[in-house]
């Protein structure tokens, strides 16, 4: 079995993938080290036909393409597309993106294999950068203190990129998937504090890049997703963290989203009606003490 597999969810971006295929066909090695490329089309609308006669006619790269009947969201369509393959070690990413150094494949490896932590590795994360300018895109970086770290080629931390990391399957069959539940946002923390309470660390390397096709400017997401940003990180300290942390983050988190609608009170109120549903609805798995103080040293924000 090949060690590496790549598993990228689309939706309404046949360009963008087309892009992205042809990308991962040029990376070092790809052929000899790639188990399967799986392509999950979350019931996209668009024509995806010249993506997929590009992959028909690249047989040395194992494409995967999957049509799903429905769009399960990111959480759910890494879920799904995990039990189609099974590589020991899964790179996923969105498909607004291109690989940024053609041996990243060769370097990842190697981040994994060092032993250069006391826990063993369960998660990657890459630098990411605007495919426009080459500039850090600042909340692509797995740490609140990107002024402090930013310039560190390898940081043990206590989350990761989302849509521009890679992960043991060994560390997933421990901790447990992505959270089904959380359509969008906020999935990385939640399976990074089980990943962290399961005795494995999360890094960064820089020797691993993610060009990302986001504007520099950056997009603001609709109320409605915000909103899923702010319950869904609620229901994460209330699941993992001391209660103090889900208060915390439910009053700050409010203050946040008023201030990104402009003062939208018909969400907010809708917000705070789904977030006093959670003690009822949502079971506590607080992680141990020393997760916590791991947490802590890392220097990690659980205020909100």
């Amino acid at each position: 079995m090949k060690p590496l597999s790549f598993i990228i969810i689309t939706y309404n971006r046949p360009d963008d993938m087309l892009a992205l295929a042809r990308n991962i066909a040029t990376l070092d090695h790809a052929s000899d080290l790639l188990e399967e490329v799986i392509v999950v089309n979350n019931a996209s609308t668009e024509d995806y036909g010249p993506f997929r006669k590009f992959i028909a006619s690249t047989p040395h790269i194992p494409f995967r393409y999957i049509e799903s009947p429905e769009n399960l969201g990111v959480a759910r369509g890494r879920n799904f597309a995990l039990q189609q393959g099974r590589a020991p070690i899964a790179i996923m990413l969105d498909d607004d993106a291109e690989m940024g150094n053609r041996d990243c494949l060769v370097k990842l490896l190697q981040v994994f294999d060092r032993q250069d932590t006391d826990r063993p590795k369960a998660i990657v994360s890459f630098k990411v950068l605007y495919f426009e300018n080459r500039q850090m895109q600042v909340n692509a970086f797995p740490h609140k203190e990107f002024a402090k770290h930013r310039d560190k080629h390898f940081l043990e931390t206590y989350y990761y990129a989302g849509g521009a990391h890679a992960v043991k399957r060994e560390a997933l069959e421990k901790a447990g998937l992505y959270p089904e539940d959380f359509f969008y946002g906020m999935e990385e923390y939640d399976l990074s504090y089980r990943v962290l309470d399961a005795g494995f660390s999360i890094v960064y390397s820089d020797e691993v890049v993610m060009l990302h096709k986001e504007s520099p400017q950056g997009r603001q997401p609709k109320k409605e997703k915000l909103r899923q940003m702010w319950v869904n990180k609620c229901k994460v300290a209330w699941r993992y963290l001391p209660k103090k942390y889900f208060r915390s983050t439910a009053w700050m988190w409010s203050l946040e989203y008023l201030r990104k609608t402009g003062y939208d009170l018909s969400g907010y109120r809708q917000g705070w009606a789904e977030l006093r549903s959670i003690p009822a609805s949502e079971q506590r798995k607080p992680v141990s003490p020393s997760t916590i103080a791991y947490l802590r040293k890392m220097g990690a924000r659980l205020w909100y």
